[in-house]
């Protein structure tokens, strides 16, 4: 049941993701293209340069939490059941359009970006884990 839902949920909200992504959140679009390749680094100074919690929240954390439901991606595609497949796959994806982000000029290229939303795949990925060893009888 849980898969069902699941699999009709994941595709719009892939498509919210990459409206907040390129569009949402006030974005405009930048004069320059701008890539920010230090890893860790810029996070940290974002952090240390910005007065509101609120704002280091909804970015360092939302950037983890809104990609915890790309951990689950096993359920739809059988080949990502394996975290190596699911984090390269999920890579190449997330690379791309932080990729085309920096090409229109709609976003930033971050390399923290890309290590932050790993992070929330692989977070995704150890919750599948636990509900399916823990929960069998709801995800069929």
């Amino acid at each position: 049941m849980v898969k069902k839902i699941y699999k009709i949920f994941i595709v719009p909200y892939t498509l919210f993701l990459l409206y907040l992504m390129f569009l949402g959140m006030g974005r405009f679009q930048y004069d320059e293209n701008v890539v920010r390749l230090k890893p860790v680094l810029s996070t940290i100074e974002f952090i240390q340069g910005t007065i509101r919690w609120e704002d280091i929240i909804k970015i360092v954390l939302g950037n983890v939490v809104m990609f915890i439901p790309f951990g689950f991606l096993g359920w739809v595609f059988p080949k990502l059941r394996d975290l190596k497949s699911l984090l390269f796959s999920f890579m190449s994806a997330i690379v791309i359009v932080e990729a085309l982000q920096y090409f229109t000029r709609m976003g930033i290229f971050e390399t923290d970006d890309v290590i932050l939303n790993t992070f929330g795949v692989y977070l995704g990925f150890l919750i599948c884990q636990f509900i399916e060893k823990n929960y069998n009888r709801l995800v069929s």
